[in-house]
């Protein structure tokens, strides 16, 4: 993929599988509101001027979280371009302007005119109307009332055409197109504060009949077990999620409690290694759920937690591999070679959300 003048590859030796044939590259977000700088070395610029002639078909995704939305410009031909990283401001308003602000800024660095644009799709959390293209009770956000924020951002871009979907589910979409072999049926698993997963069935997003597929952190993992927000008791989200490690094993503070945990265990602390195992057995638990009822070929790891990296996914594939032994229908499933990692560095729901913008989803 040739870039647009100023367009930049990110990271330098950092390659994303796209399902496009040019090669990808990842994007180089970057804090402050800088774009990351510089096309690949030995890249041909076009001349100044040359953005006249590029051919529409690009977009921009955003994920928009509580301290910070990231963007990404994705090429016609899937190829992942610049990000930018902007630091959030509160309320309908301010999330329009800085949403409106990241994409300008994308549109600048890569020598774009707006009209090169097929949309801008945004990822946000929240009670989001992709129909409608409104959000409310985005607490994170400061959004409580129904915020039209698809038209505000169109007006904002004088109409580039502007949509919303839930953060978790452009996730899913963003791990479908980086997967080195793309493939039309994945769930992202979501390890954060709570738990839920995405899910992506014949290569597109299923929201559910009231658009709640995929809350699988509230099926009933220990009956009479630790009470749980939304008013049972023993939700699985209550012992496989960000939030439950914090709670079971809050650590020295020094360092996130995830981090702490892995390294007591490795360290030989039994309590440790106990809540660490007691913990991958929640999670192999939701993975089984996913593949039992969606048999989708990759359940992809995502969330705060999944940046424990390999030590997590080792712990996991190996209590599937334990449960598998007991079960020949569980081992001809093979499911811990479907789970794996969401990509480091990568902004996966950004890639996603650009998916949305061009209404692949």
């Amino acid at each position: 993929m040739t870039w647009p003048r100023g367009a930049s590859a990110g990271p330098e030796g950092v390659a994303v599988p796209v399902p496009a044939p040019a090669g990808a590259v990842a994007p180089g977000a970057v804090s402050g509101g800088a774009v990351a700088a510089g096309p690949p070395a030995g890249a041909p610029v076009p001349a100044a001027g040359a953005a006249a002639a590029v051919a529409a078909g690009w977009s921009v995704g955003l994920d928009v979280g509580g301290t910070k939305t990231l963007g990404v410009l994705v090429a016609p031909d899937g190829a992942v371009g610049p990000s930018v990283r902007l630091a959030a401001r509160p309320g309908g308003d301010g999330v329009a302007g800085t949403a409106a602000e990241a994409v300008r800024a994308l549109l600048a660095e890569a020598g774009l005119p707006a009209g090169a644009l097929a949309g801008v799709g945004i990822g946000l959390p929240g009670i989001v109307d992709p129909a409608t293209g409104r959000v409310e009770h985005a607490v994170n956000l400061g959004i409580e009332a129904a915020v039209p924020l698809a038209a505000h951002v169109q007006a904002a871009l004088d109409g580039v055409p502007v949509r919303l979907e839930n953060d978790l589910n452009v996730a899913a979409l963003g791990a479908a197109h980086l997967l080195p072999d793309p493939a039309p049926d994945l769930a992202f698993l979501a390890l954060g504060t709570g738990l839920a997963a995405g899910l992506v069935l014949d290569g597109r997003l299923r929201r559910g009949a009231s658009g709640v597929a995929g809350e699988i952190g509230h099926l009933v993992h220990v009956p009479g077990g630790l009470p749980c927000p939304c008013g049972q008791r023993g939700c699985l989200e209550q012992y496989a999620s960000g939030g439950a490690l914090s709670a079971a094993w809050p650590g020295p503070g020094d360092r996130p409690a995830p981090v702490a945990l892995f390294a007591a265990a490795d360290s030989g602390d039994a309590g440790a290694v106990a809540v660490r195992d007691r913990f991958a057995g929640a999670v192999a638990a939701a993975v089984r759920v996913l593949l039992l009822t969606t048999d989708v070929a990759h359940v992809v790891v995502g969330g705060g937690v999944s940046e424990l990296g390999d030590p997590l996914l080792r712990v996991v594939r190996a209590r599937l591999d334990d449960e598998a032994r007991d079960s020949a229908f569980l081992a001809a499933m093979h499911m811990a070679e479907r789970v794996t990692l969401a990509p480091r560095g990568v902004p996966v729901g950004a890639v996603g959300a650009a998916l949305v913008g061009r209404k692949e989803s």
